[in-house]
């Protein structure tokens, strides 16, 4: 064994992280930033957990309050914490999640020409009376005023906003459209009855891009690209998703589309006809119709969660607020204007909701918080002298892998055994799980890798586990 360790100790690959380990205890380790190379340790993430349901049902306050998968997931774990009624503090790793699914956001929006944005929460009265919005949206405003007498309310949406941004720019030439503006932000409405946890709440995080085209043709094209934009984006986490006819509501305008993820606590009911794909939400069908509008073949009924919308306004806000620009002829003209949304927190509860068992966390694999943990072996225990080879292991995977730099935890809880750190390690749903148990005694050290979306569990060399996680996306 002392062989075996000092010829590891002497792999060049190493040789940068051998001074950290020497004259250091086999299981020192230490939460340390990415970006410096240093390892990051589980007994330092705050991440408080609550993983009986006697807890979970306390932290809610009524038991009635719990009442779906991903919220009980979400607080036993600690990904989340009640700070108010339908408010939640959003913990370290669901924050990391939300990040990877901004970033993802960004690439698929920046694709089509999207331009990223940052505009207030705090939005004006009078732009919301403009549009009649202030009270057609009646309690759902969450209002204030100032110390001045001022009224505003969270903006929920920002529409008005984004049009009164738009029409203050006074030259704007028609070679300069499309437009296609968009945020990622905190978003507030006085929801009556809070529930499901992320999935539907009083505070949320929203992506909201907004599109100011010239003419009603190239409206339509940007509303199919953002489309298309959407349906890239859940493919690739992995969520089939239904696209469907829907009401335009409050926001109003000629055209809009659900995405739907289907789920048996879905609060949207939506119909699909099999044969020639017609979707379309209950509310926009009568309320007795079975057959589908566009081919009379039977319609099937399903729930889902609405994770995505979009709008075709045509001139419903550039026309209130004189958002123009001028055309080929030197004429001002209103410009031709949708809106699209995605529910970021809702999204992530929603994967977690349809992906996770009743007892462990499942997540999208690009927006796992981190993807890999390494459990090396309990103090005092026979395998106890694997311990500095899986501080190795850590480091070889960073050093060659620069993809997963800041994506290894390392559970340093070596008072604990293996088999309840693997129950945790389930529970919060890495996607990978490498273990230095008996086998990383042999000569080659063998690491039992396991994938925990898949189930499958092998044995992997030093070399073989770097050659196993090359293959590992992130975002």
């Amino acid at each position: 064994m002392k062989g075996l360790l000092s010829r590891c100790r002497a792999l060049p690959v190493l040789a940068t992280c051998s001074h950290q380990l020497s004259g250091c205890g086999p299981h020192r380790f230490y939460h340390r930033d990415p970006e410096t190379g240093k390892r990051l340790v589980l007994s330092r993430m705050f991440q408080p957990q609550n993983l009986r349901e006697d807890q979970v049902l306390s932290l809610e306050g009524r038991s009635g309050d719990l009442t779906c998968k991903s919220q009980r997931l979400m607080l036993q774990v600690g990904l989340i914490h009640p700070a108010g009624p339908g408010s939640y503090h959003l913990l370290p790793y669901t924050v990391r999640a939300l990040e990877k699914l901004e970033r993802l956001v960004d690439q698929e929006m920046q694709a089509i020409g999207g331009q990223k944005v940052n505009m207030p929460s705090l939005s004006p009265a009078e732009l919301w009376r403009a549009t009649s919005r202030w009270d057609l949206m009646g309690k759902e405003l969450l209002r204030l005023r100032d110390r001045h007498g001022k009224e505003y309310c969270l903006g929920p949406t920002h529409e008005e906003a984004v049009t009164a941004l738009v029409a203050s720019q006074k030259t704007v030439s028609y070679k300069q459209l499309p437009f296609l503006l968009y945020q990622v932000t905190r978003k507030f409405r006085d929801e009556p009855r809070p529930r499901f946890g992320l999935l539907r709440g009083r505070e949320f995080y929203m992506k909201d891009m907004y599109s100011f085209d010239a003419s009603p043709e190239a409206a339509r094209h940007t509303y199919g690209l953002v489309g298309k934009a959407y349906g890239s984006l859940f493919r690739r986490l992995g969520l089939q998703c239904v696209r469907v006819q829907a009401d335009v509501g409050s926001i109003g305008g000629t055209t809009s589309h659900e995405f739907q993820l289907p789920a048996d606590i879905g609060e949207d009911r939506f119909a699909v006809c099999p044969g020639c794909g017609f979707s379309a939400n209950m509310e926009t069908l009568r309320m007795s119709q079975a057959d589908c509008p566009a081919c009379r073949g039977p319609l099937t009924e399903a729930r889902g969660i609405e994770v995505g919308h979009t709008f075709h306004l045509g001139t419903r806000y550039s026309s209130i607020f004189n958002a123009q620009f001028t055309d080929a002829q030197g004429k001002p003209c209103l410009a031709e204007m949708g809106c699209y949304g995605l529910g970021m927190t809702r999204i992530l509860a929603a994967a977690l909701e349809v992906l996770s068992t009743e007892d462990c966390v499942r997540w999208p694999g690009l927006l796992a918080p981190y993807q890999v943990c390494l459990i090396p072996p309990k103090k005092g225990s026979k395998e106890e002298a694997a311990t500095e080879l899986s501080g190795h292991l850590y480091d070889l995977i960073t050093e060659t892998l620069p993809q997963l730099r800041g994506e290894v935890l390392l559970d340093d809880r070596t008072h604990r055994t293996i088999g309840n750190r693997l129950k945790d390690a389930n529970k919060f749903g890495y996607p990978f799980v490498i273990i230095a148990g008996k086998r990383a005694l042999e000569d080659p050290a063998h690491f039992e890798v396991w994938s925990q979306n898949t189930g499958e569990v092998v044995f992997l060399t030093r070399e073989g586990v770097t050659e196993f996680l090359s293959q590992v996306q992130v975002v």
